[in-house]
């Protein structure tokens, strides 16, 4: 089941339900009914076709294996891979962990996997959200430097998966199916020597392609809060300006806030790990780009970017407003200082050159009536 938290996606885990008979559905529609949970908007994509899961879910095979979680964590705007390469700063990393493409890749920790990535998040398989915590606090935090621009409040997401090896490897639904894949070019994985992990190897880069879909939307979660924030703290500017016809702001408290806005637009945009362009990697490789399209379509990537770059846009445009009113107010307060220095001046004058101005002015009188 689906539920938001703080603009961030999450699929309630369910970790049992392969195991509930074939009248699952009528089961499963009671259950919800005696137990109230907060539901998402119903126009989200994974929210329409979760019911195509179903089957699956209610007809367990020999082949499948139980399902089991992949839970996303978000805790900061950035990590700085780099820092997991070097064993001494990160002695807590298990053996085997290495750079994996774009992620940095444990392939054992405790019961799961897990797919660190550069826009401050990491995905784990086989793990839930205790597990994810523990991982982030036991190893990650301990790592100095590691951890760019921590978040507030971390974002989470969370689906579940299971393996068959008789089924083709797609996003069904809300759950993901771990199978049959095609062969990919071997450059594709860079390393020959595959160290041991916890599931099948065949499968490798579809879950690092999921993986970094996933990672993706939950980091857009994190800046989406933050730009919320932002946005609240905006919200009395308005109202201000339609009371007192000021913008209730200083120009240097302005300016600020519009460079919070560019460092959203960058972050959103402009920065490698961004969320709009599809990663090299996958031009070569049309599956994993379809397994990575699938799930960045069911969590609706473009749509939420599109939308916080009109939020970015409106709130850029409603401070450009606030800065020509703080500037055109500048230039008033500016002309009426030269006003009043004019009038100094001539006051100044008129103290020091008066009496001479008025002898003269009298002796031109006399002149005249002589």
């Amino acid at each position: 089941m689906l539920r938001f938290s703080r603009g961030s996606l999450t699929l309630i885990s369910t970790r049992q339900r392969h195991l509930i008979p074939f009248n699952f559905a009528r089961h499963f529609a009671t259950e919800e009914i005696n137990t109230p949970k907060i539901k998402p908007k119903s126009t989200t994509a994974l929210r329409r076709t979760a019911s195509a899961s179903l089957p699956i879910r209610a007809n367990p095979t020999p082949t499948r294996s139980s399902i089991e979680t992949v839970f996303t964590l978000a805790t900061a705007q950035k990590y700085l891979l780099s820092r997991l390469q070097d064993q001494r700063q990160s002695p807590n990393l298990p053996n085997g962990s290495r750079i994996f493409h774009e992620s940095f890749w444990v392939p054992i920790w405790r019961q799961g996997e897990i797919f660190i990535f550069g826009n401050g998040s990491f995905v784990c398989w086989g793990l839930g959200e205790k597990d994810a915590r523990d991982f982030e606090k036991e190893v990650l935090r301990a790592i100095p430097g590691f951890q760019i621009a921590p978040l507030k409040e971390a974002e989470t997401e969370e689906l579940e998966f299971v393996t068959d090896r008789t089924e083709e490897t797609r996003l069904q639904g809300d759950l993901i199916i771990l199978g049959k894949t095609s062969p990919v070019d071997p450059q594709s994985i860079p390393f020959s020597n595959l160290p041991t992990m916890i599931f099948p190897p065949a499968t490798l880069l579809a879950r690092y392609a999921f993986s970094q879909a996933l990672s993706r939307s939950t980091a857009l979660s994190g800046l989406e809060v933050s730009l919320d924030d932002y946005l609240s703290s905006m919200t009395h500017l308005p109202q201000t300006l339609e009371e007192t016809g000021k913008p209730g702001m200083s120009r240097k408290a302005l300016i600020k806030k519009l460079g919070q806005l560019m460092k959203f637009r960058q972050g959103l945009n402009l920065n490698r790990e961004n969320f709009s362009d599809v990663p090299d990697f996958y031009w070569t490789e049309p599956e994993l780009e379809r397994y990575f399209k699938s799930m960045s379509d069911a969590l609706e990537i473009k749509l939420r970017t599109d939308s916080v770059n009109d939020k970015i846009t409106y709130a850029a445009e409603a401070q450009s407003v606030l800065r020509q009113l703080l500037t055109e107010s500048s230039s008033h307060n500016l002309e009426l200082i030269i006003i009043a220095l004019i009038a100094v001046e001539v006051v100044v004058a008129l103290v020091r050159d008066g009496p001479e101005l008025w002898d003269m002015l009298r002796g031109h009188q006399g002149d005249e009536e002589d």
